[in-house]
């Protein structure tokens, strides 16, 4: 079974146990969703949550994901460079890839949480600072992914001296390497490196907004000598699959604050036919994936969506 376009969703760590997470993964590997991830907060991330609320770490909880899944592909949407050097990231990454017969997907982005940081004494730079920083592991990682031998590198934040580098990829993974997802819209800086080092984007919009986005990913791939069809187009969202109208109303109002009324209308919420037609506008600008958020941790749920909506995406 092939399918249009893929589709992946974050499953929740915050006010839940990991059995509730393992269920929702067994039901994703068993149906046509294509990947599963989870965030890299430590604490519940959003302002509304209680921040003393459980949070289970992500990198942990994919490994243990990966051990109880077969078929999807696993990631972190996404982790933030502040939290790890990013030699140790990629470490994580090469043996995520190699214990789950090659289903990695490495997920990076620049770091927002600023309260996070403050909470466990973590620097929080500016935003300059940590879209260098980024742009510099972005290289690194890739450096010791990709590279046959030793790997040096020198940067302003980050130095490797002829560093060894093993396993890096497993033999069975799809296309042969591991695939770096870069996550924000940053047109100047997160884009750039995208375009440089990265090889999937994850970018959040109306199909309009996401259509400009891919044309400044073009414009930096081709400042940086490099084929756009490279970069795999995916975009994060919230959706909910709801029939009835008085909730269809509600939700729409909570998340679509501030909106224009025909921007509401692409907001992904409503029966599966209104879902249907708001991917397929995404497709037609360009978009061949799709990553949830926000999705509660309930198999059913997931179950739902396989059968009313990423059903119509079957070729």
């Amino acid at each position: 079974m092939t399918m249009r376009l893929t589709f992946g969703a974050q499953i929740p760590g915050n006010q839940t146990d990991f059995s509730l997470m393992r269920d929702v993964a067994q039901t994703m590997d068993a149906t046509r969703w294509h990947s599963a991830w989870t965030y890299d907060h430590f604490v519940p991330p959003l302002d509304f949550m209680d921040e003393t609320g459980d949070s289970l770490e992500g990198w942990m909880s994919l490994a243990a994901i990966g051990e109880a899944t077969s078929n999807l592909m696993l990631g972190t949407l996404v982790s933030a460079v502040t939290y790890r050097s990013p030699s140790l990231v990629a470490k994580m990454t090469a043996t995520l890839d190699h214990n789950t017969g090659g289903r990695a997907i490495l997920g990076l982005g620049a770091a927002g949480h600023a309260r996070e940081h403050g909470f466990y004494g973590w620097d929080f730079p500016s935003i300059r600072e940590r879209s260098d920083r980024l742009e510099e592991a972005t290289e690194l990682i890739r450096a010791l992914l990709h590279s046959e031998g030793r790997v040096d590198y020198q940067g302003e934040h980050y130095r490797l001296n002829n560093a060894p580098f093993a396993p890096r990829v497993h033999p069975d993974h799809p296309g042969g390497f591991v695939q770096i997802m870069i996550g924000g819209n940053g047109e100047r800086r997160t884009l750039r490196t995208l375009a440089r080092h990265g090889d999937i984007c994850n970018i959040r919009g109306t199909p309009e907004e996401v259509a400009r986005l891919i044309e400044v990913i073009h414009r930096h791939c081709a400042d940086a000598g490099r084929d756009p069809s490279e970069i795999y187009l995916t975009t994060v969202m919230r959706p909910a699959l709801v029939y009835e109208q008085h909730k269809i109303d509600r939700l729409r109002q909570i998340h679509g604050e501030g909106m224009a009324e025909d921007e509401l209308q692409h907001l992904p919420i409503g029966p599966a036919e209104h879902l249907i037609r708001v991917f397929e506008q995404y497709e037609a600008v360009g978009i061949q994936g799709f990553v949830f958020e926000s999705i509660p941790n309930n198999p059913r749920l997931f179950e739902q969506f396989d059968a009313e909506v990423l059903s119509a995406f079957d070729d």
